[in-house]
């Protein structure tokens, strides 16, 4: 279990105060934008919008919280509630706002499925299993992508070929990376974890990675302990926890794609485009350092989308909006979640001194 000290140390990762910055750098990124951007009439498609497209995006939004509720719930071997299970992603998803891209709400799970009851050592295997998920579900769909959309993936229309080469090797790179530590992990869970400990503390022993063996070391050891806990579950638990997995990221990926048909008609061809340059977006935003992403989701937005939206201020005008659904609303929850949970968790007297930090 975790001490107060590393207790109150998670809990200040996640006060409230922490929304100040992203918010403040993502919405003077878009002031910016639109400052820069607008001409009279850009705004003219919001004349023939398509309520029905707005009302899907929300749907979409919702079968993906709901996806992430059942997935948490059904991995814990229903160890949670459906109340635990929402509290759970609503700050989960509070977590990877307010923390970098590159740390995301990952980093305080294990913390949180501890805080309901679930032993550290199982609640760090069941995030593990989601992190392994994820990493398939990228290593599935791009192949499945790329043979969508073929090179139109890529935003030749918005840099030049030098820069669409280094994008097409940082996703190469990103891909084989995720693929390899995919397998290893795979590997690691289910045959020979204690062989990939060693491999891992052998490797990080080298000259130039000794700095990193510490963090390897205790890596390779969670990787031990959730591949005892996991031990004996049922291919059909695997198999609900997959198509769990691969039913949330879907959705996560059709939202942009919702918002830009809402105003912009859009063939399914093109829909699927859009679904494709999702995965090169989102690994660009992996490398961001700001919390949730902020002033890198936003810049990098108009490169991979400006040429579905028809003009610049109508690109801006869909960024906020996707910002508002995928982002800020969750800033929001996450402001109603949290305290009710430390209260519930650690006592009244914490969420004060939550709310305070």
């Amino acid at each position: 279990m975790s001490n107060p000290q590393q207790d109150r140390q998670l809990l200040e990762k996640l006060s409230p105060s922490r929304m100040l910055l992203p918010v403040v750098i993502g919405l003077g990124v878009v002031g910016f934008m639109f400052w820069r951007s607008y001409r009279p009439g850009d705004l003219a498609p919001l004349a023939d919008a398509r309520p029905w497209w707005l009302l899907v995006t929300l749907l979409v939004l919702l079968a993906r919280d709901l996806g992430y509720i059942y997935r948490i719930k059904h991995i814990s071997e229903k160890a949670l509630s459906w109340k635990q299970s929402l509290d759970v992603i609503m700050i989960w998803e509070f977590a990877s706002c307010v923390l970098p891209s590159a740390v995301g709400g990952t980093a305080i799970a294990s913390f949180l499925l501890n805080k309901e009851g679930i032993p550290l050592g199982k609640s760090l295997a069941y995030v593990m299993v989601t992190a392994m998920l994820d990493n398939l579900y990228f290593v599935v769909a791009v192949p499945l992508v790329i043979l969508l959309a073929g090179d139109h993936i890529y935003p030749h229309e918005a840099l030049q070929g030098g820069f669409v080469l280094t994008l097409k090797i940082a996703f190469g790179l990103s891909y084989v990376f995720t693929l390899a530590y995919s397998a290893l992990m795979a590997y690691a869970l289910f045959v020979n974890p204690h062989s990939v400990k060693r491999l891992l503390v052998r490797l990080f022993s080298l000259k130039g990675l000794h700095r990193w063996r510490r963090r390897a070391y205790h890596h390779s050891l969670e990787m031990v302990h959730a591949s005892a806990q996991l031990r004996g579950n049922s291919l059909g638990y695997w198999l609900q926890a997959a198509l769990s997995t691969a039913f949330v990221w879907t959705a996560r990926y059709l939202v942009i794609g919702c918002l830009i048909a809402a105003f912009i008609p859009v063939s399914a061809a093109t829909f699927g485009i859009i679904f494709a340059r999702n995965l090169i977006y989102k690994v660009v935003l992996l490398v961001a350092v700001t919390p949730g992403g902020a002033g890198f989701a936003e810049g990098a937005f108009p490169t991979f989308f400006r040429k579905f939206a028809g003009s610049d201020t109508m690109t801006n005008f869909i960024l906020l909006l996707y910002r508002i659904v995928t982002y800020y609303l969750y800033l929001v929850l996450g402001t109603i979640f949290l305290p009710r949970w430390v209260g519930r968790v650690f006592g009244k007297k914490a969420v004060k001194e939550v709310m305070a930090s």
